[in-house]
């Protein structure tokens, strides 16, 4: 333990330190400690531009076998995909989700460790990267070991960590799993939206409202903007038939839960309306058909009825293994594939990419954020260009954006969901977005509302004032 933590847990008094998604809207990390635990609130991947992706590899900045337990608000990468090498340092806490999340890191850091393994064996083998012998972050039996360290916890469950530090679930939407952490530290009430989905979106029930806290952590993705208000299944439908009568390909970068769900609900029922000519779909994402079952299981938290769940995972052609993947290269259009990265940061959909994007016949599909430095982002800028393993790529294919097909909520909604607060908090911290996002949400937080709130720092370390008369957190009763 260092001087600075001897000092604080004699002191009695509670520090929240933000380790990442600050400047950035990736690597969630949020250290809350005081005299008696310390508590991490996501431990996510840095991805994007490189001096964001070489965090990963710099020690984490506390030991890890000082951190007591982690809150995961849910399984996407950027806010979980660094547990594995958390553990593998010495972290040996427990690592606390939703039921649903739990379910969805199985499938998704094994996933993650096993590219991360196929991307180092692949740099070795053809010589693109710089290092002499190219090595993952972290391998599958990291994974493992990390996932032995998960317990699943019901949404509105009072839960009890390390000291007096407890934490309550409630629902954000986003996709299935996604929670808002309540964590009450030493008198103090802190809540980490993690990613808020939609009032209205198309597959998951929306965000809980708002229970009120002292400190209020939130995401600012959209902060910046509002969506489109086109309907996205209508341009779907347009993209998907002036790329057929080209005879060239529909290829659509697509995060593997969440917005691969999304994308075939649109096109399935394109199809049961005649909307879309029949063209092969394919789903070429092993992690996207893992998680068939997920949403099969956890009926209460989507909108879409078991049939209608069944047809949109039958509208597609699953492709699982290597060489299938290696086929889809050869056939040519008209066809649809959907294949994770969604911001095109790694995984099959790079060989897609390398040979559908020349063709001018074909169309890449954004179809969500696309976070600085990635080549989604470079796509959406307008570079033409890409580097992908080792290789520059022309690309020639048409390029267009989905804007309104995101999970995140928008500054709009993200400002409604604070207006329900029963009270306003001491401080906002307005994280998890690029700077003009997040310092544009701060400014609508303030103006509109009322609230101090400010964009903190990467690394920067606030202490936390404690009050003595909160209340239990609403929600929904326990199990």
């Amino acid at each position: 333990m260092t001087a600075r933590d001897q000092r604080l847990r004699s002191s009695g008094g509670v520090s929240l330190r933000f380790l990442g998604a600050a400047d950035t809207v990736t690597g969630s990390r949020y250290l809350v400690t005081d005299s008696s635990s310390r508590i991490l609130v996501d431990c996510g991947l840095f991805q994007g531009f490189k001096v964001l992706r070489e965090r990963n590899r710099a020690p984490f900045p506390v030991p890890p076998e000082s951190v007591d337990a982690v809150v995961l608000t849910h399984a996407h990468l950027d806010h979980s995909g660094y547990l594995p090498a958390l553990v593998r340092d010495g972290f040996r806490g427990r690592i606390y989700a939703s039921e649903g999340t739990v379910k969805l890191c199985r499938i998704m850091l094994l996933d993650s460790a096993h590219l991360l393994e196929e991307e180092a064996r692949h740099a070795a083998k053809h010589g693109w990267s710089r290092h002499p012998k190219p090595c993952p972050l972290y391998t599958v039996d990291d994974a493992t070991a990390a996932l032995e360290r998960f317990v699943a916890v019901p949404e509105g469950n009072d839960v009890a960590l390390a000291g007096a530090a407890r934490f309550r679930f409630l629902g954000a939407g986003h996709i299935l799993g996604a929670m808002s952490a309540y964590l009450d530290v030493s008198g103090a009430r802190l809540c980490f939206t993690g990613d808020l989905g939609r009032p209205d979106d198309p597959l998951m029930l929306p965000p809980h409202p708002f229970d009120g806290a002292d400190v209020l952590v939130t995401e600012s993705t959209y902060g910046d903007r509002s969506h489109s208000e086109v309907d996205p299944a209508k341009q779907l439908g347009d993209i998907v038939r002036r790329t057929a009568r080209r005879g060239g390909v529909v290829l659509i970068p697509a995060f593997a839960v969440g917005r691969t769900e999304t994308i075939l609900l649109h096109l399935s029922r394109l199809l049961d309306r005649g909307d879309i000519p029949e063209v092969p779909i394919y789903v070429n994402s092993p992690m996207a058909v893992s998680v068939a079952d997920v949403y099969r299981d956890h009926p209460e938290e989507h909108r879409i009825s078991p049939e209608e769940v069944e047809r949109l995972y039958q509208v597609a052609t699953p492709i699982r293994s290597v060489d299938d993947s290696k086929l889809l290269n050869l056939r040519g259009g008209p066809m649809i594939i959907v294949s994770a990265s969604g911001m095109l940061t790694g995984g099959r959909v790079l060989h897609h990419l390398r040979a559908y994007g020349p063709d001018k016949r074909n169309t890449i599909v954004l179809s969500g954020f696309q976070a600085g430095g990635t080549r989604g982002a470079r796509l959406a800028a307008g570079e033409r260009t890409l580097r992908i393993f080792g290789e520059d790529v022309p690309i020639r294919a048409e390029i267009t954006a989905i804007e309104s097909m995101s999970a995140h909520a928008d500054a709009d909604d993200i400002i409604d969901w604070m207006r329900k607060s029963p009270r306003p908090p001491a401080t906002v911290y307005v994280t998890h977005g690029e700077r003009a996002a997040a310092d544009t949400l701060r400014l609508r937080i303030e103006r509109e509302l009322g609230w101090p709130a400010r964009v903190p720092e990467q690394g920067e370390e606030v202490s936390i004032s404690t009050r003595r008369d909160l209340g239990p957190v609403a929600g929904p009763s326990p199990a």
